[in-house]
């Protein structure tokens, strides 16, 4: 799927306070949603031994779907198309693994 097309069609849903000028709704729920993509992952370490069975990747794949969700309300509110993003990250990468400083800290490495 592309990610732009994504996006739109995301934002038809995209029912919250102020939309198209409040960045703070969808950078809380991103926030949350990232939260419990964790907590599932340390329930199977926890509970199954960090054996990732069909039912708890699929548990995880619909988490996962809500973090894309805000993430492209986020970027929508910002202006920035999902591919804009991706591809931003990609250069970004790129640039960092050319320069070996893929590994390390700090956002400017």
């Amino acid at each position: 799927m592309d990610l732009n097309y994504y996006q739109r069609e995301s934002r038809k849903t995209a029912l919250y306070p102020e939309v198209g000028n409040n960045t703070i709704y969808p950078t809380l729920g991103l926030v949350g949603e990232a939260g419990e993509v964790a907590d599932k992952v340390k329930k199977i370490i926890r509970d199954k031994r960090g054996q990732f069975d069909e039912e708890s990747k699929e548990a995880i794949k619909f988490e996962l779907g809500d973090v894309l969700w805000y993430i492209s309300q986020l970027s929508s509110e910002l202006g920035y198309e999902l591919d804009e993003v991706a591809n931003a990250n990609l250069q970004k990468l790129k640039s960092r693994k050319n320069r070996g400083k893929i590994q390390g800290e700090g956002d400017n490495r």
